[in-house]
């Protein structure tokens, strides 16, 4: 796997470098601004992306902006966002172009060393890393006209666990029920939400992706 780091902090971005290159990654680009960002990405087009939401010259969301903008050059270029808060917009903007791929962790999460590896393989592979956090907040976002609506509070429970990239083993141990129900749990949100009810990565990302949209535009 070759990944790129976007970070402006040093420490923190030279923590992710020796993360990394221990566990066998090779680390195409440190990086601290949106511009170097950008730049590495298009001359070397690495496996994943692992962007901080604020970045020089603005430290508000040129980061953001820089991942999103590097999406549309390279579509479906997986990225991992890392930030210190939740940022309310990212959700559309990264996962407007439904091709999944996307992971948004909370920085206090990275020193959980196993956890975020997982993320940024699951990320590369196409798939979602959610910050629990982060869903949390979506959570309570809902406009009326939700197409999450006809869920029951354990299928929202089920694809909350979904979102951060849980499998249905882990999804049944965490809500101490069986495979099988998390299975006809998956089915009925798959039904409910169109989409063909079967159990395809595929449509668990789209699955995901609706979850993750469905909430109020942005300000």
């Amino acid at each position: 796997m070759r990944v790129v780091i976007a970070e402006d902090d040093a420490l923190l971005r030279e923590g992710l470098v020796l993360l990394l290159k221990t566990a066998g990654i090779e680390v195409v680009a440190a990086v601290e601004d949106a511009e170097d960002f950008l730049a590495v990405v298009t001359a070397d087009r690495p496996d994943v992306v692992v962007v901080d939401v604020r970045l020089p010259p603005t430290f508000t969301d040129d980061g953001l902006r820089a991942a999103v903008r590097a999406r549309t050059v390279h579509p479906g270029l997986p990225v991992l966002v890392l930030s210190a808060y939740v940022e309310d917009s990212y959700a559309a903007e990264l996962l407007g172009d439904g091709a999944g791929g996307v992971g948004y962790l909370l920085k206090e999460r990275v020193g959980k060393v196993d956890r975020f590896l997982d993320s940024l393989h699951r990320v590369a592979a196409g798939g979602t890393a959610m910050d629990p956090e982060v869903i949390a907040q979506l959570l309570v976002r809902r406009r009326v006209d939700d197409p999450l609506s006809t869920l029951t509070a354990r299928e929202r429970e089920v694809l909350a666990l979904m979102a951060e990239g849980q499998d249905n083993s882990a999804i049944a141990a965490g809500l101490v029920v069986t495979e099988g129900a998390v299975l006809k749990h998956i089915r009925s949100i798959f039904a409910k939400l169109g989409l063909a009810a079967d159990e395809s990565g595929h449509r668990r990302v789209l699955a995901v992706l609706t979850y993750l949209n469905a909430r109020p535009g942005r300000p």
